[in-house]
C-alpha cells in the first residue's frame, strides 16, 4: 500500500480545522537536527521592556543555538559592551546570558540602557531584539497639608489621588486606617485615574481615614497617601450652625439640598478622544454625579458593540473591549440618566497597531545549486516599513553575494553555494513600535534521515483521526512515500490525507485500518524508511448514567456508573462533586463504578459527576442530588477521644528519641492505646508513616530511628469508639546519615540483545538510602570462567547493560549499594545470562505416524542444547495442505497452521487434519529470541474418511406415482464416492411412517426417479453418500404425490352437507324432549323397569337401553347390551362401533339407519349417582348425567 505526498488544494470540513492548525504548527519552521553544520538561532531571550528589581541582581538571558556551538556578544546603547573589563559582569558559560551582580556593589541605575545580544559562528550571526533594561522605581509621596473637608448632603465629591509616578505604574485601592476596603457603589466608586468619586454624598460618608494606597508589584511594596477627612452635614445641622452665629433680628434658613439632572465629573466636556493600540484592552470611563444617583448606558454611534469581546467594570462606569482591532475605531457614546434628566458625552476611539506578522521569514535549508526565498511581510497603522539586515549588518553594507536579490519584502536566492548561508534579519518598524526576525539560509547536501521513532506505536479511539508521524530530514527535501503491511497495495486519497511535515493522517480510523505503516523519505542523495505501528481502539461507554436522587439528610445515597470500555486500556472513574474534588470526608465512599455518601448532610446536595477516562479517551456524566427533611441529630453522650496535644522530643540520641504528649479528653470512654505515626519531610513530605503502638496507660514512647530522615511525629488516641484525630506535629528531628542497610532486591541479568547483559534491581527508597549520595556498585562474571569480578558504580538507577558478552552465557551478578558515608553489607550472587540469539540448527529425522484420517503424530530428534543459544521454549510444527508436485510453487499462497509443543518434548499430535488429503509439515526450535531455522518439509497423506451430506437434495416434478429427486455431491467427499444410498417410507396421516424402501445409487448420478408410488402420500426421504470409510453425514426431505381430481370430486365430506347438519340437529332435540319426558314420568310414581330395578337394589347400578323400544330395560351382561366402559373413546374413523356400544342414535332415530358421527350426539350413562362421566369420542368434554339435568329442569 502506498501513497506519495502530493500537494493539493481541498475543501477541509469545519471539524478538521483545529487539526490543520495543529499541523500547521508543526511545520511552521523547519528544524535542522543539531549534529549537522547549521547558524546560530536565537532560543530564548529577556522581553524588549525589560523592568529590573534594583534590589536583585540582573539577568539578561540570552541562549542560541547551532553547529558548531555559537560565541555571543552584546552591545549596549549601540556600541560594544566589553563585559572584561566590568568586574560586576560575567557571562555564563555555553551561553550568552549576562549576570550583573549590583547585590554586593553597583547600583541599577549605572547598567539602565538598550542592549542587543549576537550569536555567531562560521556559517553566519543571529541577533536578539533590543532590550530596554529599566530598574523599577516605587517613589513615595510628596508630603502635603491636607485640609478636611466639609460639605451639605447630596452634593457632589472628588476625593484625589494622585499618586507618584512608579515603574512600572502602581495598583490604587482605597481603604481605611484598619485595612478595610472602603465599600463601592453605583454612587461611589474609584476612576481609572484613582481618584475617589461621590455622585452625591450621604450622612454616613463622613469619615477621617479615606487613604488612598498604591501598591508597586514589582518590588512588593505599598505607599499611603495622608488620610483625608470628610465630613457630611444635613440641612438641620446646617441651619443649627447658621443660627448660632446670627443676631436675633437677622434670619435664615438653609433650602433642603434639590433633586439635580446628572453632569459629568469625568470626561469633561461633550467629547473626548481616546487612542489604543490593536491587541490591547480598550477602557473608556464615564463618571456622573447627580441625585437621584444616575445610571450610566454606553453605545456606538456606528455599529453594535462586539459581543463577546465587551465586559462592563465598576457599575457600568467602564466599558472595556479586550484585545481591540483596527475595525473597532469609530464614536462611542456614554450616556448618564436619572429622573431628572440625561446627559451624554462622545468618545472618539482612534486604533493604530504596532507592526504584526502577515508572514515571518522560516528558516530556509538548499542543497548546492537550488534556488529560494525568504518573505517577510507584516502589517500595522500606520504601514511599518522593512528593512533587512546579513548576519546582523544592513544588508545595503553587508558583503555581495552573487546569488541573492532583494525585491522589497522578498529576497530571491538562485543557485546557491555553500558560502550562501547566512543569518538574515527582517526588521518591521513603525512609531509604536518595531518586530525582528532571524532566518537563516543553510546550504547543506545531506541524504534522507526519519527524525521519528523508530516502531512508534500509535494507540486511537475508534471514529476519530489517527495521525502517524514522520518527521524527516535531508537536502535536497526530501519526498515522502507511505505504504501499508508487507505487499505495498496502494492507498487511496479519498481515505488517507498526506501533510507536507510527513504526517499520515487518517480523517475516520476503523478496526482495519490496525496495522504496520512504512514511512519512506527520499532525495537524489539517498533514502530511509521508518515503521509505525498504529492500533484502534474501542470507545469508551457509559452503559448506565448516575440517576437523579432526593433523599432526607441523614440517610445513605449511592449513585452507579457502569462503563463500558477497551479491555486492552486501563479504566479510570473518578467522580466530581459540583466539577470540584469530592469533600475529604469518611462518609464518600468511592468503589469500582458506585459512589456512595453516608448521613447525608445540606451541603452535599448538588451535582455529582462520573467521569471516565482512558489514556486515549474521557466521557462524563451527572446527576443532581437534592436533600429535603432535615431531621435533628441528638447530642453524643459517647465520641472518639480528642487528640493528644503538647508533644515534646528528649533524648534525642542518633538511633533514638523519647517522644512525650499529654492525652486530651477520652470523651466517656476510656483509651485503649495511643497510635505513633511518623513523616519523613525530606524524602516523603506529607506521607505519614505508622512508626509504633503503646498501651493507653502511657504517655512517652522511645522510639528506635532510622539515619538521614528528617522526623516529624504525630499521635492519635483510640477508644472502643474509634480513633481520634492526629495530634499537632511534634518539632523536627534529623538523624544522622550512615552507611545503607540493605541492598537492592529483585536483582536479575537478562540480555536484550545478543551481545550484551541488561542488569536490572529494585531500588532503595530515599527512606532506605540511609545518607546521601546513594549509588550502586554493579558486579559480573562469567559463572564458568575464572575471570575476576567486573565492577561499575552507577547513579541512582535500577538498570544497567553490559555489552560485548558472547550468546548466552550463565553469569554470576550482584549489587550492592553506597552512599556518601559508605558500603552497604555483601549482597547477594544472583545467576543471569548474557542475550540470546535464533537457534542455529533444526531439528533432524523428522518423521510422520499418519494415525487416522484426521490426527497424525510427529517425531523429531532432539536439537544439540548449544545450538539453541537460549532458553529452550520448545518446539514449533508448521503444517499445510499442499497439491501433488506444487510443494515449493504455491508456498506464499498457503494457509499454514501452527502447534507449539512446550519444553523438550521430541514428539506430538496433529489434530484437525482433513480425510484423503496431502499434507506437508517442517518443525522449528524456538528460545526466549525467536525460531531456529525450519527443518526439511516432510509430506504425507491422510486415509480416506466418510464424506458429509450432500450438498443439497431437491425433489422435483410430482406426479400421481412417481417423484424426482435431484442432488449436489458432498462439498467434503473425504474420498472417492463409491455410491448412494436412498431411503424413504410413506407418512400417514396421522404421522405413522410406513415401510422402509432402501436403494443404492450410483455414484455418478445426481437425478432419481422414483416410480409406482402411492398417489396423494407423504414420503420422507433419507439420503447419503459412501466412501470406502463408510457411510456420510444423511440429509432428508419430504414430498408429497399428486391427487387424482376425478377421485377427489367423487369423495365429498358428508360432514359439510347441509341435509346432514339439519338431522343432526333434529335428532338432538328428538333425545332431549324423550329425557325429559320419561324423567317427568318418573318423578311422578309410574313404574317402569326401571324403576323397579332401582327398587330392588338399594345401590343402583348402570342401565342400558334396549334396543328394540327405545324404553329402560334390566340390567343384562349379554354381549349385544354392553355398557360402555368409563373413559371409552371413539376409534380412530370418528364413528361408533355396534361392539363397543348398543346405546347408538340408532335406537333413537326412528327409522334412520347407519352410524353417525359423534358431533351432536347425547350418549352417555344413566344413574342416580351425582358424578360425571366422561363423554365417548375424540373429544374431552363431559356429559351431564340424566338426574343432574332432571334437577336442572324441576
Amino acid at each position: 500500500m502506498q501513497l506519495k505526498i502530493m500537494p493539493k488544494k481541498k475543501r477541509l470540513p469545519a471539524g478538521r480545522v483545529a487539526l490543520i492548525l495543529f499541523l500547521c504548527q508543526m511545520i511552521s519552521a523547519l528544524e535542522v537536527p543539531l549534529d549537522l553544520v547549521q547558524p546560530p538561532t536565537i532560543t530564548q531571550q529577556s522581553p524588549k521592556d525589560y523592568i529590573i528589581d534594583p534590589r536583585e541582581n540582573i539577568v539578561i538571558q540570552c541562549e542560541a543555538k547551532g553547529k558548531p556551538p555559537p560565541s555571543f556578544s552584546w552591545t549596549r546603547n549601540g556600541t560594544h559592551f566589553d563585559i572584561d573589563k566590568d568586574p560586576l559582569v560575567t557571562m555564563k558559560p555555553g551561553s550568552g546570558t549576562l549576570t550583573i551582580n549590583i547585590m554586593s556593589e553597583g547600583k541599577a541605575e549605572t547598567y539602565e540602557g538598550v542592549y542587543q545580544c549576537t550569536a555567531r559562528n562560521e556559517r553566519g550571526a543571529a541577533i536578539s531584539n533590543n532590550i530596554v533594561v529599566r530598574p523599577s522605581r516605587s517613589p513615595l509621596w510628596t508630603k502635603e497639608k491636607l485640609e478636611p473637608i466639609t460639605l451639605r448632603n447630596g452634593q457632589s465629591l472628588v476625593l484625589p489621588c494622585r499618586p507618584p509616578l512608579g515603574l512600572p505604574p502602581p495598583i490604587i485601592f482605597w481603604m481605611d486606617n484598619s485595612f478595610q476596603r472602603l465599600p463601592q457603589s453605583e454612587r461611589v466608586s474609584q476612576g481609572l485615574n484613582g481618584d475617589l468619586y461621590f455622585s452625591n454624598v450621604l450622612p454616613e460618608d463622613t469619615r477621617e481615614d479615606y487613604i488612598c494606597y498604591a501598591r508597586f508589584n514589582h518590588t512588593q511594596t505599598i505607599q499611603q497617601k495622608q488620610p483625608i477627612s470628610v465630613k457630611v452635614i444635613s440641612v438641620d445641622e446646617l441651619n443649627d450652625t447658621i443660627a448660632a452665629n446670627l443676631s436675633d433680628t437677622e434670619f435664615y434658613s438653609a433650602k433642603p439640598n434639590r433633586e439635580r439632572p446628572p453632569t459629568f465629573l469625568t470626561p469633561e466636556g461633550n467629547t473626548s478622544n481616546k487612542e489604543e493600540l490593536r491587541g490591547n484592552v480598550l477602557s473608556l470611563e464615564c463618571i456622573a454625579e447627580g441625585l437621584p444617583t444616575p445610571v450610566i448606558y454606553w453605545i456606538k454611534e456606528d455599529g453594535m458593540l462586539p459581543t463577546n469581546r465587551t465586559f462592563y467594570r465598576n457599575f457600568k462606569k467602564t466599558l472595556q473591549i479586550i484585545q481591540v482591532s483596527e475595525a473597532d475605531s469609530g464614536n462611542y457614546q456614554c450616556i448618564a440618566k436619572n429622573a431628572l434628566g440625561a446627559i451624554h458625552h462622545t468618545i472618539s476611539v482612534t486604533v493604530k497597531a504596532a507592526p504584526y506578522w502577515i508572514l515571518a521569514p522560516q528558516n530556509l535549508v538548499l542543497s548546492p545549486g537550488e534556488d529560494g526565498s525568504l518573505i517577510c511581510r507584516a502589517n500595522g497603522n500606520p504601514k511599518p516599513r522593512i528593512s533587512w539586515l546579513s548576519n546582523g549588518v544592513p544588508i545595503e553594507i553587508a558583503p555581495d553575494d552573487p546569488s541573492r536579490k532583494i525585491d522589497g519584502d522578498t529576497i530571491i536566492f538562485s543557485n546557491v553555494q555553500e558560502r550562501s548561508s547566512a543569518v538574515y534579519q527582517c526588521n518591521a518598524s513603525n512609531e509604536y513600535g518595531y518586530l525582528l526576525a532571524n532566518a537563516f539560509v543553510n546550504v547543506l547536501a545531506e541524504p534522507p534521515r526519519i527524525l521519528t521513532s523508530a516502531n512508534t506505536l500509535y494507540q486511537v479511539i475508534a471514529n476519530r483521526p489517527a495521525l502517524l508521524d514522520c518527521a524527516f530530514f535531508g537536502s535536497p527535501l526530501p519526498t515522502i512515500e507511505w505504504f501499508k503491511g508487507a505487499k505495498g497495495s496502494a492507498l487511496r486519497d479519498d481515505i488517507y490525507v498526506l501533510h507536507e511535515n510527513g504526517t499520515l493522517e487518517i480523517p475516520v480510523a476503523q478496526k482495519d485500518s490496525t496495522g504496520t505503516y512504512t514511512c519512506v523519505a527520499r532525495n537524489k542523495l539517498g533514502m530511509a524508511k521508518n515503521e509505525v505501528h498504529l492500533e484502534i481502539k474501542d470507545p469508551t461507554r457509559i452503559i448506565k448514567q448516575p440517576e437523579y436522587a432526593v433523599v432526607q439528610r441523614g440517610s445513605t445515597v449511592s449513585f452507579e456508573c457502569k462503563v463500558k470500555h477497551d479491555h486492552t486500556l486501563t479504566l479510570t472513574i473518578t467522580w466530581l462533586k459540583d466539577n470540584g474534588e469530592l469533600p475529604s470526608d469518611g462518609r464518600f465512599t468511592v468503589d469500582k463504578d458506585h459512589l456512595e455518601v453516608a448521613d447525608v448532610r445540606d451541603s452535599d446536595g448538588g451535582a455529582y459527576t462520573c467521569v471516565a477516562n482512558t489514556t486515549l479517551d474521557m466521557v462524563s456524566a451527572s446527576a443532581v442530588l437534592s436533600v429535603v427533611a432535615p431531621t435533628p441529630t441528638p447530642a453524643p453522650i459517647y465520641d472518639v477521644p480528642n487528640p493528644p496535644f503538647d508533644l515534646e522530643l528528649t533524648d534525642q540520641l542518633d538511633k533514638s528519641v523519647q517522644l512525650s504528649w499529654t492525652p486530651g479528653d477520652d470523651n466517656n470512654s476510656p483509651i485503649i492505646k495511643f497510635i505513633i505515626e511518623y513523616e519523613d519531610a525530606m524524602h516523603e513530605a506529607g506521607l505519614w508513616h505508622h512508626q509504633t503502638e503503646v498501651s493507653g496507660m502511657q504517655t512517652t514512647a522511645q522510639l528506635k530511628l532510622s539515619p538521614y530522615v528528617n522526623y516529624s511525629f504525630r499521635v492519635m488516641a483510640v477508644n472502643s469508639l474509634g480513633r481520634s484525630l492526629p495530634s499537632e506535629p511534634s518539632e523536627q528531628y534529623l538523624t544522622k546519615a550512615a552507611e545503607p542497610d540493605t541492598n537492592p532486591t529483585a536483582v536479575e541479568g537478562l540480555g536484550s540483545e545478543p551481545d550484551n547483559l541488561v542488569i536490572t534491581w529494585k531500588p532503595l527508597n530515599g527512606f532506605e538510602s540511609n545518607g546521601p549520595g546513594l549509588q550502586y556498585k554493579v558486579s559480573w562474571r562469567q559463572k564458568d570462567g575464572d575471570d575476576e569480578w567486573a565492577s561499575v558504580v552507577v547513579a541512582n538507577v535500577s538498570k544497567y547493560i553490559v555489552s560485548g558478552t558472547p550468546t548466552f552465557v550463565p553469569y554470576l551478578i550482584k549489587v550492592q549499594a553506597l552512599n556518601d558515608v559508605g558500603f552497604a553489607p555483601e549482597p547477594a550472587v544472583v545467576m543471569g545470562h548474557s542475550g540470546e540469539d535464533l537457534p542455529m540448527v533444526a531439528p533432524g529425522n523428522v518423521r510422520v505416524n499418519v494415525v487416522n484420517s484426521t490426527l497424525a503424530e510427529v517425531h523429531w530428534d532432539p536439537v544439540p542444547l548449544k545450538s539453541i543459544r537460549g532458553h529452550l521454549q520448545g518446539y514449533r510444527i508448521y503444517y499445510w495442505k499442499a497439491q501433488e508436485g506444487s510443494l515449493k510453487r504455491n508456498r506464499r499462497h498457503i494457509e499454514k497452521k501452527i502447534l507449539t509443543f512446550q519444553g523438550s518434548k521430541t514428539h506430538g499430535m496433529l489434530p484437525g487434519l482433513e480425510p484423503f488429503s496431502h499434507y506437508a509439515l517442517n518443525v522449528r526450535v524456538v528460545n526466549g529470541k525467536g525460531e531456529g531455522p525450519a527443518s526439511p518439509d516432510r509430506v504425507f497423506n491422510t486415509p480416506e474418511g466418510v464424506p458429509s451430506a450432500p450438498s443439497s437434495l431437491k425433489i422435483i416434478n410430482p406426479t400421481l406415482d412417481s417423484l424426482t429427486l435431484e442432488w449436489d455431491p458432498p462439498s467434503r467427499p473425504n474420498g472417492i464416492l463409491t455410491e448412494y444410498t436412498l431411503k424413504y417410507q410413506p407418512i400417514n396421516s396421522t404421522h405413522e411412517l410406513g415401510p422402509l424402501v432402501d436403494l443404492k445409487i450410483p455414484a455418478n448420478k445426481t437425478r432419481w426417479t422414483l416410480k409406482n408410488l402411492n398417489f396423494s402420500t407423504r414420503y420422507k426421504f433419507y439420503f447419503y453418500a459412501q466412501t470406502a470409510a463408510g457411510s456420510g453425514s444423511q440429509i432428508t426431505e419430504e414430498a408429497v404425490t399428486t391427487v387424482d381430481e376425478a377421485m377427489a370430486s367423487r369423495q365429498v365430506d358428508i360432514a359439510t352437507q347441509g341435509w346432514f347438519i339439519g338431522l343432526m340437529c333434529a335428532v338432538a332435540l328428538l333425545i332431549l324432549i324423550l329425557l325429559i319426558v320419561c324423567f317427568i314420568r318418573r318423578n311422578k310414581g309410574g313404574k317402569y323397569p326401571v324403576k323397579e330395578k332401582e327398587d330392588a337394589h338399594a345401590d343402583p347400578e348402570i342401565q342400558p337401553m334396549k334396543e328394540d323400544d327405545g324404553t329402560f330395560g334390566e340390567y343384562s351382561d349379554a354381549e349385544d347390551h354392553k355398557p360402555l366402559k368409563k373413559g371409552s373413546r371413539t376409534p380412530s374413523d370418528r364413528t361408533v362401533k355396534k361392539e363397543d356400544s348398543d346405546d347408538s342414535l340408532v335406537d333413537y332415530g326412528e327409522g334412520v339407519n347407519g352410524q353417525f358421527n359423534e358431533d351432536g350426539s347425547f350418549i352417555g350413562q344413566y344413574s342416580g349417582k351425582k358424578e360425571k362421566e366422561p363423554a365417548e369420542g375424540n373429544e374431552s368434554s363431559e356429559a351431564p348425567s340424566p338426574v343432574n339435568a332432571m334437577n336442572s329442569f324441576v
